[in-house]
């Protein structure tokens, strides 16, 4: 994160408290300039930099990143081999910056099957930005929304099975406090990148009031001023939660 900052501009009134991203069409962009898809993945990665540094120019304080699916284990084995060795060395580069701009760093997936040396580079990244407040980015990796679901239900099985918790108590919040989510907000603004209009079991649970957008814009072409466009179109919406306008 040692790229010189862009010129900041006033934040974005009514903005959205939660973004979250679909980042799509990496593979595409790459394909188009005769590059291989790991490239795309690459400049995709570059632009993260930039919309996180983005987030407290227009007003947001949470950011989630949909990295890995859990259905993306059956892309290629190069392919996936080379995004495992992307996040390693993002990480790897840009811990210090994270730490210093104040961001929050967090993961949110089944961690299991990631290897080790992975694992504990998250962990690290969490730790030594577990205490900063500016910005907050969670990055879904190895994530799927049902998956998600099902390991909560799985753990709170096992708490009712032990005695800890009360089946008859069960009601929305709790599933919400057995989420990988448990700690942040729901996403105000759900977007997604490259013209595909489908949310591809993103945060199923806590999009359910969400607002979305579907834009053409290729991931690695997503740049911080189409993420204000999104925002200020977001702050223009009327939510009403299933209400009426009084």
């Amino acid at each position: 994160m040692s790229d010189r900052h862009p010129t900041v501009e006033a934040p974005i009134p009514n903005c959205p408290k939660h973004v979250a991203i679909i980042m799509d069409g990496n593979g595409r962009w790459a394909q188009a300039q005769g590059k291989p898809r790991l490239f795309g993945h690459h400049a995709g990665a570059k632009r993260v930099k930039e919309i996180v540094r983005a987030c407290p120019d227009v007003g947001v304080k949470y950011l989630t990143i949909f990295a890995f699916s859990t259905e993306n284990w059956k892309r290629t084995q190069s392919e996936v081999s080379g995004l495992m060795s992307l996040f390693r060395r993002y990480i790897s580069a840009e811990m210090k910056g994270l730490v210093k701009e104040g961001v929050r760093v967090r993961f949110i997936g089944d961690r299991v099957r990631l290897d080790g040396k992975l694992q504990a580079m998250m962990d690290d990244l969490e730790r030594r930005t577990e205490h900063n407040e500016k910005v907050h980015l969670t990055i879904a990796i190895n994530y799927g929304g049902r998956d998600e679901v099902a390991r909560a239900v799985k753990e709170m099985a096992c708490d009712v099975a032990s005695g800890k918790l009360d089946p008859t108590s069960v009601d929305e919040t709790t599933l919400t406090g057995y989420l990988d989510t448990r700690v942040l907000p729901d996403p105000d603004l759900v977007i997604r990148t490259s013209g595909e209009a489908r949310i591809s079991n993103f945060l199923l649970w806590q999009s359910a009031y969400s607002e979305y957008e579907f834009i053409d814009t290729l991931w690695p072409d997503f740049t911080s001023d189409v993420f204000r466009s999104c925002v200020s179109r977001f702050a223009g919406r009327e939510r009403r939660f299933g209400g009426v306008k009084a």
